[in-house]
């Protein structure tokens, strides 16, 4: 249920997006008005998410996570019913703001259903990840058959995803949570290797960010395809996200995460110079092993934030699920700037530096001490309180 209501969120992380070209068409928005929206709804989110890890640190606040889905989708909703632009770049806030609260506590509470596992906690980052990736299809689905003023239904997925944590509530015992939102401190904060962490995060979303936007516009030039052939590779890059998060956790299951992490740096460094240097169809195989490089680290790295900083797991979460990943957002127009200025190639190939850097990182870090994983006998005694 956790990973089906993150789905439910995080469909409002890509629908803002992918409004923009009804919004241009609909009401003649110029692309800055237009970006103007998805910085309103991205960057906020990013900057917000650790403040609200901090107040969960303080006090649990699970009842957050369907009163923030439903904040989350009403932004969006309601943003095609006003022809005003300041009114839906407020909207847009709103739905930030929603995201926001929502994902450091679903952090806490999902490493408490986990118990531990890296697994379960793959199979919890991986809901979120399908429903970022869905969202085009459903904005495109709901739009395009009856224009702006069909937004309200876009308000579907968060009303599910409200109740599905209902019961999660319940089975949570919320009511015999301790104050600081129920962290378990199983040591000393060690902000030294969080800091590090965080810094290996935002050059991972630089890259992803990076190619998310470009891989579209520079596939069909090395396959000598068409747009197809670009829409193909962003849909490989998707699709390959949702293995390497699944993946990744089981992993960690049998090998420490540190140790997993680097190694999906270094097959990252190599799939991206693939992507930027290796012409012809191959470049899909490179596109998909570049997700599963970049996205192998995706939950292991809140996991280990949140062992880096186990008294205050909320803003671990935050910073990890959120600021650090408004580097990417940052990085985007610096690296259309370069295209623009020489090619979109040589653009590009920056990035091969950035999971480097990520992995000269995580070799100064070590393995912490995390909640022992629940054995699945345990599972069938012991409730989640």
């Amino acid at each position: 249920m956790l990973s089906a209501g993150h789905a439910c969120v995080d469909v409002y992380q890509g629908a803002v997006a992918a409004l923009v070209p009804f919004l241009v068409a609909e009401r003649a928005y110029t692309y800055a008005a237009a970006s103007g929206i998805v910085l309103a709804a991205s960057l906020l989110s990013s900057v917000a998410q650790p403040l609200f890890g901090a107040v969960t640190d303080r006090w649990a606040l699970p009842w957050l996570l369907p009163v923030s889905t439903l904040l989350g989708g009403l932004g969006i909703a309601l943003s095609g019913l006003t022809d005003s632009y300041p009114l839906t770049l407020a909207l847009a806030a709103v739905s930030g703001i929603g995201i926001a609260a929502y994902h450091p506590e679903s952090a806490r509470v999902a490493r408490i259903a986990a118990g531990g596992s890296h697994t379960a906690m793959g199979w919890f980052s991986l809901g979120g990840n399908l429903g970022f990736a869905a969202a085009p299809l459903l904005v495109a689905a709901v739009v395009a058959a009856g224009g702006l003023r069909l937004t309200p239904l876009l308000a579907l997925p968060a009303l599910a995803g409200s109740v599905l944590y209902l019961p999660v509530l319940r089975a949570l015992g919320t009511s015999a949570r301790p104050a600081g939102g129920g962290a378990s401190r199983v040591g000393r904060d060690d902000v030294a290797s969080f800091a590090r962490l965080s810094l290996a995060v935002a050059f991972r979303s630089v890259v992803f960010v990076g190619l998310s936007t470009f891989i579209a516009l520079y596939v069909p030039a090395r396959t000598g395809g068409g747009t197809a052939a670009g829409t193909a590779a962003l849909s490989v890059l998707y699709l390959g996200g949702a293995v390497g998060t699944v993946l990744g956790g089981g992993l960690a299951d049998r090998w420490d995460r540190v140790t997993v992490v680097r190694a999906s740096y270094l097959v990252s460094v190599a799939a991206v110079a693939g992507i930027v240097f290796v012409p012809g169809p191959v470049v899909y195989l490179f596109a998909a092993l570049t997700s599963v490089g970049l996205y192998v680290p995706f939950s292991l790295q809140v996991t280990l934030a949140q062992d880096y900083l186990p008294g205050r797991v909320g803003t671990a979460g935050g910073v990890t699920l959120g600021l650090t990943v408004s580097a990417g957002g940052l990085a985007g127009p610096l690296i259309g700037a370069v295209a623009d200025a020489t090619t979109l190639q040589t653009a590009l190939a920056i990035l091969i530096a950035m999971p480097a850097l990520s992995w000269l990182l995580f070799r100064t870090l070590r393995e912490p001490a995390g909640p022992r994983p629940r054995r699945r006998e345990e599972d069938d005694d012991v409730p989640v309180r």
